[in-house]
């Protein structure tokens, strides 16, 4: 009779989902880096750029904060626009509820605010390899990115400035690249290309038309509906059971 494998220790989780932190640690570093840099050229403390970056969470929306905190425009309206911005993350927590209902209501509220877009990609694609969602794992996964992305405001904004042109070299399309790399392994579920397609095609137009970052949100609203409408709907349980009779 064969043995199954003893369980994984917590400290074992813990590890493994460190080491999947590492690569996203160093494609977030130019971005959060950026941020501290323009946080800085806005006027802001390097206590109040740290501030940002640990209770916002999010570079989209830190960015579009920056850019309203000057403005002369209602503190509601400033909300209501990173809200908007960081939409998608409402849409990951709902997902990854169903991956998570082991986890007590409170330990999913915490959890969930660490739900940032790879930390998201990274669930799903241990969803996938039939792999559970354990708290530990989860942790380890999200402690180093969220404490990088921290650390890097402050390089940025004590250090930004040494670096003229990020952009001449190249750092601002290592997060893209990576982001590529995490759609590309969804290839393999049902209608993935015309959802990756319809998303991308409407976040391009969009960009065009309205702007960034409000094109992120948008075209993932468009993956959405088309996922929506391409989902065959299934016969209720009842009617099955009475076909099959």
């Amino acid at each position: 009779m064969q043995k199954s494998p003893p369980p994984v220790s917590n400290a074992e989780e813990f590890r493994r989902g460190f080491r999947r932190a590492l690569p996203i640690a160093i494609a977030i570093a130019p971005f959060g880096i950026l941020f501290g840099t323009l946080a800085a050229d806005h006027g802001l403390s390097l206590g109040e750029a740290v501030l940002m970056s640990a209770t916002i969470y999010a570079g989209a929306s830190q960015l579009v904060g920056l850019e309203l905190f000057g403005q002369q425009i209602a503190p509601w309206l400033v909300v209501l626009s990173i809200f908007a911005v960081n939409f998608r993350h409402v849409l990951y927590s709902a997902v990854a509820g169903r991956r998570t209902r082991h986890w007590s209501g409170l330990t999913r509220a915490i959890a969930f605010f660490f739900l940032v877009d790879p930390q998201f990609a990274e669930v799903e694609r241990r969803a996938d390899e039939g792999k559970p969602i354990t708290l530990a794992w989860y942790a380890g996964l999200a402690a180093p990115v969220y404490v990088f992305w921290v650390a890097e405001a402050v390089l940025g904004g004590l250090f930004g400035r040494l670096i003229p042109n990020p952009h001449a070299v190249g750092l601002d399309f290592l997060l893209p690249i990576y982001f590529l790399g995490l759609v590309m392994e969804f290839r393999g579920r049902p209608r993935w290309l015309p959802i990756v397609a319809t998303s991308a095609l409407t976040s391009i137009v969009a960009e065009r038309l309205v702007g960034s970052p409000w094109h992120v949100s948008i075209g993932a609203l468009a993956g959405i509906a088309i996922a929506v409408v391409l989902t065959p709907v299934s016969a209720p349980h009842h009617r099955l059971e009475e076909s099959v009779e």
